[in-house]
């Protein structure tokens, strides 16, 4: 991989992260228990990163 590559990825992971930890926040604020909120996060990071490692794929 080259360095734009890894850039790139740690754009990906760092704006997952960043969509997991609001989406967790909101669901939290808005009444929902804590392991809750956490899958509600997980699935949005999970979906997030799965889009971009297939447009990764699609383009390559």
């Amino acid at each position: 991989m080259n360095t734009t590559q890894i850039l790139a990825l740690l754009l990906a992971l760092s704006l997952a992260l960043n969509l997991g930890f609001t989406v967790a926040w909101l669901a939290k604020t808005s009444g929902q228990s804590a392991p809750a909120a956490t899958l509600i996060a997980l699935g949005i990071v999970i979906s997030t990163l799965g889009v971009y490692f297939a447009a990764l794929s699609a383009y390559q």
